[in-house]
């Protein structure tokens, strides 16, 4: 049987429109020439397509699309995307997720999505006064009114979609006020991304080379020397997800759904898969850049994670090489033994390896910096989870555990 990949597409490459303050894609923008175009070819396209369906052995066959930002790339684009899709499809049903930043969403866009069925990710940071303060323009003017008004037209168009949140070290404080926010925009699917960003190490300033590196305050050289002072730490991050779960969990359940909730009731329930940040091993997530290039994943689009490149060779056999194949090992046979010995490993897995920069109190490296914020956020809703697990098994909602009282028993 083929093996099952998942494929982060990016037909623009690392181009955007916005600046935003901790985006680590933009630097991506020096891996290539200094005559790119960073507009995937129409051969770039229909080939992709192509592998793709073919080497997914499901009828459902899911197309992720990402940036940069996919629509500068214009509403033509797309429609050869849904034309090369039906061309190919061979019987088996597309679905098509987009992520982008809002700002240049019009009434032809949201006309395209809504009869296409795009499953729309929207970044969004919390109200002005969070998103604002890093999701600013080239002119570093902030962008909350115009992804609000992007928002619009999804609504107006009845465009399914979800809101991505990058949790940093400001809208952490507020986790509450940033849930409730985010339901009365009328979000019922919710993810959120924790920002921890390294201060840049050589390789990373050879790929930014004009992208100055910004100052860090004293408080974060003394606390976290290793990443910037927007990066969220560690303890605050569980707690905030804490705070967020507890309010969930007593009146939400079953009405909005949270993608890292949904995720860990999956592995109190005994599933695997999920997340790939969770998963025990990694892997089964590529980057296709908008030239053909093939990388291990999202976040290692460096020249030692290129895996190749779809013209030349298939991206079957790119997913499944010996080189990516190692990396996806990598993640379990790399887990430090505080990690292996941890009781919320089963859940955590050790998270995401960018973020494994870490020593263990026994100097071990490779601790995950947000260890300190799994191992409090796990820990914290285990006795919830186990409630919905049990209604689960009995053939029950889990939205009933909103009838119990917290940390009792399921309802019989």
């Amino acid at each position: 049987m083929k093996r099952a990949f998942h494929v982060m597409a990016k037909p623009i490459g690392p181009i955007c429109n916005l600046g935003c303050r901790y985006c680590f894609y933009l630097e991506k923008e020096n891996l290539f020439g200094a005559n790119e175009s960073f507009r995937m070819s129409d051969e770039v396209l229909e080939t992709f397509i192509r592998q793709f369906i073919e080497a997914q052995d499901t009828p459902e066959i899911s197309f992720a699309w990402q940036g940069g930002e996919p629509t500068l790339l214009g509403v033509d684009f797309f429609q050869k995307v849904t034309g090369l899709q039906r061309k190919y499809a061979d019987g088996k049903r597309i679905v098509n997720a987009f992520q982008t930043n809002g700002t240049l969403l019009d009434d032809a866009w949201g006309s395209f999505l809504a009869e296409h069925r795009f499953l729309v990710g929207i970044s969004i940071d919390g109200p002005p006064k969070f998103h604002d303060l890093f999701r600013k323009d080239k002119r570093e003017q902030g962008t909350y009114a115009r992804v609000a008004n992007g928002l619009g037209i999804l609504k107006k168009h009845g465009v399914a979609f979800n809101t991505l949140t990058v949790v940093n070290r400001a809208n952490a404080r507020k986790p509450l006020e940033l849930y409730r926010f985010l339901k009365r925009l009328g979000a019922e699917y919710l993810q959120f991304i924790p920002l921890v960003e390294r201060v840049a190490d050589q390789e990373a300033r050879k790929l930014a080379l004009n992208h100055a590196i910004p100052p860090r305050s004293e408080e974060s050289l003394s606390a976290h020397p290793s990443v910037t002072e927007w990066s969220v730490e560690p303890r605050q991050y569980g707690e905030f997800l804490a705070a967020i779960f507890d309010e969930w969990v007593q009146q939400d359940v079953g009405r909005i759904f949270v993608q890292l909730f949904d995720t860990a009731l999956a592995k109190w329930m005994g599933h695997g898969g999920g997340l790939c940040v969770f998963s025990e091993t990694c892997g089964g997530a590529l980057a296709l850049e908008h030239n053909g290039d093939v990388y291990s994943c999202d976040h290692f689009v460096y020249p030692q994670w290129k895996l190749g490149n779809i013209l030349h060779q298939s991206l079957a056999d790119i997913a499944s090489s010996e080189k990516q194949a190692a990396f996806g090992k990598a993640k379990a046979a790399m887990l430090p033994k505080a990690c292996r010995e941890c009781e919320v490993r089963f859940a955590c897995n050790g998270e995401c390896p960018k973020n494994r920069f870490m020593h263990t109190r026994d100097g071990e490296p490779g601790l995950n910096y947000l260890c300190p914020a799994y191992k409090h956020f796990f820990v914290h809703i285990a006795p919830a989870m186990e409630q919905m697990a049990t209604l689960l098994r009995r053939g029950l909602p889990a939205a009933w555990v909103m009838n119990s009282r917290p940390h009792g028993t399921p309802p019989h």
